[in-house]
């Protein structure tokens, strides 16, 4: 949720300077990773669960790649490229080894 309001937030501040393109697609990949990580908390099943966090996992490396386009561009500085970059990443360790624990212990059954 915090990543996300972060990422909200970002978005504002792009629109401001009238850059919508990337705002909208950081937008919609940014949030959609707590979304989905929620969503995933009420799976159907132990697959549906996996196939929400690896659609989670897509979208922050998705997140990632438009922060590293912004910082790139000059909409926005090394300073908040660095804890957006660093939070995203965490996100994708995180979001990496829970797939990797339920696919295990998928297997083990």
């Amino acid at each position: 949720m915090d990543f996300a309001v972060s990422v909200i937030n970002l978005v504002k501040e792009l629109k401001f300077k009238h850059e919508s393109v990337i705002a909208n697609q950081i937008g919609r990949s940014g949030t959609s990773i707590g979304a989905n990580i929620r969503e995933a908390q009420y799976a159907h099943s132990k697959p549906d669960f996996i196939s929400k966090l690896q659609i989670s996992l897509k979208e922050a490396n998705e997140t990632g790649y438009w922060l590293e386009l912004l910082y790139k561009t000059d909409y926005i500085d090394e300073q908040m490229y660095k804890s957006l970059a660093s939070a995203c990443a965490s996100l994708r360790i995180m979001l990496i080894a829970a797939i990797n624990t339920s696919k295990s212990s998928v297997e083990k059954k």
